[in-house]
């Protein structure tokens, strides 16, 4: 299988839990000759102040004051910063909240949405910070039961945040549509190069395909086929402009048994042929 090399140490040297200030992870960066990785491991940063860029899978955008940018494990992704950045970087592994393999949250679901980066409100910022100022207190610390306050405070802090950016969440009312389309997301970051069809996951779930389609499709402005399709097609993005990989190597590595089905998928989708998004993405990369 065609696959993407983790950045060193991301997850051997990485602990259950960090939180530093944006300057010290950056200094860290440059020190590790930082070029586009992916860790297994979630991060959330904060920019407090100043400026630079960041390129997350194959978007690159400018680092603006008082936003949070999350990262999925998995995510390529690599951060540029001006020597005037304040904020905090905060990296936890699922298991640290004790979260099965595969389960959705907040981060995993931006991979998804339009944008990447959320807006801290004026009323929240000043509780947000100081969880964070409690959180870098207690993991520079080593009092008894340390870890379990750093986890009951990184739950109240991601509360925090999701209540600013997922208000549709709250629209769809039904308990258990909001596990459905949480497990969907689940599965389809788990199986989306074996399954292509929405009935797929339909089967999975107990419920019917149209059914999945109007859920998810309340939630997050899209039906379940159209998360299926962009899954796929970010991860052949991910390989076209990072891996070197041929685009057979690519499509069998993601499930297309006929390459020219997969030439026909991509080019729907990205507007561009392969050949041409490869030379694109790869003449972007240079930023």
């Amino acid at each position: 299988m065609t696959t993407l090399a983790q950045s060193p140490g991301s997850q051997l040297d990485m602990p259950s839990f960090e939180i530093h200030a944006i300057e010290w992870a950056e200094k860290m960066e440059k020190a590790n000759d930082n070029v586009p990785h992916r860790h297994d491991y979630f991060e959330i940063v904060w920019v407090k102040e100043g400026a630079g860029t960041c390129l997350i899978d194959l978007e690159c955008m400018d680092l603006t004051s008082n936003h949070v940018y999350c990262l999925s494990p998995g995510q390529l992704h690599q951060f540029r910063a001006n020597n005037d950045l304040r904020g905090y970087v905060l990296s936890f592994t699922p298991d640290f909240l004790l979260m099965p393999e595969g389960t959705p949250t907040l981060i995993s679901r931006q991979k998804y949405a339009c944008s990447r980066a959320i807006k801290v409100s004026e009323e929240m910022k000043t509780e947000m910070e100081d969880l964070l100022l409690k959180m870098m207190k207690e993991y520079d610390n080593f009092f008894l039961l340390r870890s379990e306050i750093l986890k009951g405070l990184l739950k109240i802090f991601l509360i925090y945040l999701t209540r600013q950016y997922e208000p549709r969440m709250a629209d769809i009312a039904s308990p258990r549509r909001v596990e459905l389309v949480n497990r969907f997301f689940a599965i389809v970051e788990k199986k989306y190069m074996e399954h292509k069809m929405v009935s797929d996951y339909a089967e999975e779930l107990n419920i019917s395909p149209n059914h999945l389609n109007e859920i998810v499709k309340k939630a997050s402005g899209f039906p379940a086929s159209y998360h299926i399709r962009q899954r796929v097609l970010l991860e052949a993005k991910r390989l076209a402009a990072y891996s070197g990989a041929s685009m057979k190597e690519i499509a069998y590595s993601l499930g297309f048994e006929d390459i020219a089905h997969f030439s026909k998928f991509f080019k729907n989708l990205s507007g561009l042929n392969f050949t041409s998004y490869k030379k694109t993405a790869m003449k972007s990369m240079e930023y």
